[in-house]
């Protein structure tokens, strides 16, 4: 009797392990699911459509979760301080660069997925990824004045601009390096991507003489444009946003001396958890109605070429999202700088600090 007692605890005993590995396995399993069906980007403030992220959740299932940054270098800092969690990423060109040199992103292929034929070619402008293999051409566009057409009246330069401040009127800048030293180098002809010190030393001295009638360093610029707070202001192509909300009080114009043309791209991190999802965004974005979508909100540029024939005519045809070639010649990307980028942070920081 007690042999079959201990035979039949025996079987009990195991009915309830077996039980219990099953729930564990469960478990397992669901936590594995669960993390396979989600997705984290960290991209710029308002830099994506949420429609965009909302049907991509609706045809595949997988949850996607934003966190926004403000400048490249405090996407970087977070990163290089170790910030876990994220999969994607959406660097200027130059920034990608960096990312490359510093071993963090993941190679994604994605020039072989068949939607990567609605992409122009003309946009792999990272150096380190000239063929497509790590990351995806996002949205392009330029960084030119928006204005108030009251209190500025005509904007066509950046002396214009700059003349506004000299007449008591607010003006803001980009609180962003590399766009204010690419102005002083632009005025004094230089590119925006010199690392020659005289030129710097040049767009210094035109940035510090400017900076007494510069009322801030910003990237909250549009909404105080808007309200009249500042009659003109420094800021990204994307503020046609407003412009198209109020066109007879609100501007934008690409500065006929020139001005920058930034280009983010969209790439998956090597520490992404969820690679595989990454990749599957990446694919489903070279689809051109979802970059037709995306840039219908955004109001800037798309890289997909196929995209631009499903844009209303009001984004398609406007000089400011797609100006014309005499515009784009006197348009610069920025480029990674190497060692070059100790003398923009030292001319940034006097010029924070003046």
């Amino acid at each position: 009797m007690n042999i079959l007692k201990t035979s039949n605890n025996t079987r009990l005993f195991d009915r309830k392990s077996f039980k219990t590995t099953l729930i564990i396995l469960s478990l397992g399993l669901s936590q594995q699911a669960m993390s396979a069906e989600k997705l984290r980007l960290y991209n710029w403030g308002d830099y994506i459509n949420p429609k965009v992220l909302e049907k991509f959740t609706a045809e595949t299932g997988i949850e996607v979760g934003l966190d926004t940054y403000s400048s490249n270098e405090e996407m970087l800092a977070k990163l290089q301080a170790g910030a876990t969690g994220y999969d994607i990423v959406f660097p200027s060109v130059h920034m990608q660069d960096i990312l490359f040199q510093l071993n963090l992103l993941e190679k994604t292929d994605i020039n072989k997925s068949p939607g990567f034929k609605h992409i122009d070619t003309n946009f792999l402008n990272a150096k380190t990824d000239p063929n497509g293999e790590y990351c995806l051409p996002y949205g392009w566009g330029t960084v030119g004045i928006v204005y108030n057409k009251k209190l500025a009246g005509s904007v066509e330069s950046w002396d214009d601009f700059f003349n506004l401040g000299k007449q008591g009127k607010k003006i803001a800048m980009l609180d962003d390096m590399r766009e204010v030293i690419a102005i002083g180098l632009l005025k004094n002809g230089k590119s925006i991507n010199s690392t020659n010190r005289d030129d710097l030393e040049l767009a210094q001295k035109f940035i510090l003489e400017q900076k007494p009638n510069i009322s801030s360093f910003t990237y909250d610029s549009p909404s105080l444009v808007q309200s009249g707070d500042l009659a003109a202001a420094q800021w990204y192509v994307g503020s046609l946003n407003y412009v198209f909300q109020t066109p007879d009080e609100m501007a934008y114009v690409i500065p006929k001396e020139g001005a920058t043309m930034y280009q983010e791209n969209m790439c998956v991190l090597k520490s992404a958890p969820n690679k595989s999802n990454a990749k599957k965004f990446l694919t489903f974005f070279t689809q051109p109605e979802i970059a037709a979508l995306n840039t219908k909100q955004q109001m800037n540029g798309t890289a997909n070429k196929d995209a631009v024939p499903l844009l209303p005519d009001s984004i398609r045809t406007n000089e400011s999202i797609n100006p014309p070639e005499e515009v784009r010649e006197k348009l610069e990307i920025f480029t990674e700088l190497g060692r070059g980028i100790k003398l923009y942070d030292r001319i940034w920081t006097k010029i924070r600090t003046y």
